[in-house]
């Protein structure tokens, strides 16, 4: 065109027709590149939920510990205001008189409450090695299974 006086400087191609194998090509080039988007995505996806997973466990795990020290905080204020109540009100009963009774109520709960539930197969057997320890055993036993029967 330069010789009929004429230059070109730009061209607006508007439609390109390409053979069809080359635009599947194109088109696998483009979806490939958006799976590999997408799973990445994905992957940061599960990696977050991990993280945070761990996370609130970790509090859980935090603020049951702190629930555990005011309940034995609790316990322990309580067990003190016991020791001085009973003490003040039984003359001659020193401070291990009311540990040892103390201990004693909460085995037997403990007892009450194993009974109670239906699904516990829980026998508490004594740890004395005296030779009459065994007697009492042998006939605590047959009541309790008399009992059962009955």
């Amino acid at each position: 065109m330069s010789s009929y006086g004429y230059q070109i400087l730009q061209a607006l191609i508007t439609d390109i027709d390409p053979d069809i194998r080359v635009k599947q090509a194109m088109n696998e080039i483009n979806s490939a590149k958006r799976l590999k988007f997408a799973v990445a995505e994905k992957a940061e996806g599960q990696k977050i939920l991990q993280v945070k997973s761990a996370e609130a466990e970790a509090e859980a795990k935090y603020l049951s510990g702190v629930g555990v020290a005011k309940q034995r905080k609790a316990i322990v204020d309580g067990l003190r205001s016991s020791i001085v109540d009973f003490s003040d009100g039984v003359k001659g009963a020193s401070s291990k008189d009311v540990m040892d009774l103390l201990l004693l109520s909460q085995y037997f709960d403990c007892i009450r409450d194993v009974g109670h539930a239906n699904h516990c197969k829980t026998t508490f057997v004594p740890s004395g090695h005296s030779g009459g320890a065994d007697a009492g055993m042998r006939n605590a036993l047959l009541v309790a299974n008399a009992a059962k029967l009955s």
